[in-house]
């Protein structure tokens, strides 16, 4: 379970440009839970996404994970137990090395790197029978540096990755933006079936409302740093499209514009 706790968060405290984000903020999500996490820019979507991963502070409150406090845990610690991939394929891989080299890091998420071998060759089918399941054909491209892959297949290669050490949560950061309508495609599929597979715990940012609606057990929207809608289970399996999208709508004549 994560559990954030009446958080708060002030941009530029003590300035003419201060703005507070989140006011007592609260969001349980518990194991399995798939939740698509949707609203319009500046909502605090990647904000919040931030704050779990440990890559911005908070002012006030508390973060948990499975009732163990990780308020201070610093964000690389914080990286054993989640899992993340962001919106540019080129953040979730190394693009001089080998798909062989990048896995391989994976692999050895948290472990100690001593004057060895950064490969262990006995691992090399295993991370060939990983990337079979993807039918991209990136098994026969070991070799090859991900730096010339196309930004479908190195997030893919990403999504692998970010999933081959046991983790308690998945953060996946608009992770289909900025491919295109075919491929993005392809990546929602692979998500859905590792994520079903390993029986993640996921949260997915995304602009994309079918993408929110067809995908997770869980829809929440986002508006200025508080959830407006909290659907799950039945009540997120009825809705529609036109649902958010009518929505979206009310907040933006509600807000002027």
């Amino acid at each position: 379970m994560l559990r954030l706790i009446d958080i708060n968060k002030y941009y530029n405290p003590g300035t003419v440009n201060e703005m507070c984000l989140f006011n007592g903020f609260n969001l349980n999500i518990d194991e399995e839970e798939f939740v698509s996490v949707v609203g319009s820019n500046g909502s605090g979507k990647t904000s919040m996404l931030n704050i779990i991963c440990g890559s911005i502070p908070i002012d006030k409150g508390r973060i948990e994970i499975n009732d163990i406090d990780i308020t201070n845990m610093p964000e690389y610690k914080r990286q054993m137990r989640i899992g993340r991939v962001y919106q540019n394929p080129a953040l979730g891989t190394c693009p001089n090395m080998t798909i062989l080299e990048n896995m391989s890091l994976a692999d050895n998420k948290g472990n100690s790197f001593n004057l060895g071998r950064g490969t262990d060759k006995k691992r090399i089918e295993l991370y060939k029978e990983l990337l079979m399941k993807l039918g991209l054909g990136l098994e026969d491209k070991m070799d090859v540096t991900v730096g010339t892959l196309s930004g479908g297949q190195r997030q893919a290669l990403a999504l692998v990755m970010a999933t081959m050490t046991p983790i308690e949560f998945l953060i996946l950061d608009e992770h289909t933006a900025a491919l295109d309508p075919k491929t993005a495609e392809l990546i929602m599929e692979l998500t859905d079936l590792i994520v079903r597979e390993k029986r993640l715990t996921t949260i997915m940012v995304t602009h994309n409302l079918r993408y929110a609606v067809e995908y997770g057990n869980r829809l929440v929207m986002m508006h200025q740093g508080e959830i407006v809608v909290d659907k799950i289970g039945k009540e997120k399996e009825v809705l529609k499209v036109d649902d958010i999208l009518d929505r979206f709508n009310e907040i933006s004549i509600e807000c002027g514009n």
